[in-house]
């Protein structure tokens, strides 16, 4: 993996690879127990990785969509449920479980609302609608997270800078030593200029450059963590080294 990057012929046909992935609305293909998730395999994979190794009592997303990605994270957890029950020799009711998934979006659309609220997952769901900036939101997402002590953060909503900034500045504090803050669709800022022309997002404002801008601020200034402790974040560049296609390059934040 450590060379991967240095395979200049690879490097250049992943990047042209996600390019037309992109021009053919490639992650539109795929679903997760029965919803559609907007991800390539690749994140799909290296999403689930991260949860099993974090194994979370609580995820926290923003941006929903049609619900896949929300889906994928509570079956997931229902699996970490479960792996456990079977470790500790018990018996296991799954709506018993602590572990939920928070899912914050400015609109939920009625048809996914309500899909959601069929599926058998959605006893693992905590539905928000709201802005992910809005103080009124982000203090009701403390609120429910208040009782969690090991939270992972993947934001996926509004992709400009001062958008993605001001995630970070609310949700990242909530990341717990040792998981993530994910930050996806940081390719933005690699892909050419003018590609999202209906979008409000664009190279050198987009997710990636908050995410810069973020760490930098964390260097230059003694930011806490909800748990009082001093936050540290740093790049995990294993997981997109490894994926060599990813649309989250720069966005795997790892709190140590």
């Amino acid at each position: 993996i450590k060379n991967y990057k240095k395979n200049k012929n690879w490097c250049e046909l992943s990047d042209k690879w996600m390019l037309e992935a992109f021009k053919n609305r490639y992650m539109y293909n795929f679903s997760s127990l029965g919803r559609p998730i907007i991800q390539t395999p690749a994140e799909i994979v290296a999403l689930q990785e991260i949860i099993w190794e974090v194994k979370p009592d609580l995820i926290l997303e923003t941006g929903i969509a049609h619900g896949g990605s929300l889906i994928q994270s509570a079956s997931m957890l229902a699996l970490i449920d479960y792996c456990e029950a079977v470790e500790e020799g018990k018996s296991l009711n799954p709506k018993d479980s602590k572990r939920k998934v928070i899912g914050l979006d400015i609109d939920i659309r009625e048809h996914n609302r309500k899909a959601l609220e069929t599926h058998p997952m959605y006893h693992k769901l905590d539905l928000i609608q709201g802005s992910s900036i809005d103080k009124e939101t982000i203090d009701l997402v403390y609120e429910k997270t208040k009782d969690y002590k090991n939270i992972l953060v993947c934001l996926d909503s509004n992709h400009t800078h001062e958008h993605v900034l001001k995630e970070l500045e609310a949700f990242a504090p909530l990341v717990s030593k040792g998981s993530y803050c994910i930050v996806l669709d940081t390719i933005i800022e690699d892909l050419p200029k003018g590609f999202f022309p209906d979008r409000p997002w664009e190279v050198g404002d987009n997710s990636k450059t908050a995410v810069w801008e973020y760490l930098k601020n964390l260097q230059n200034k003694e930011i806490k963590a909800r748990d009082g402790e001093i936050l540290n974040l740093v790049l995990d560049k294993v997981v997109e080294d490894k994926l060599m296609i990813t649309v989250a390059p720069d966005g795997f934040l790892k709190r140590i």
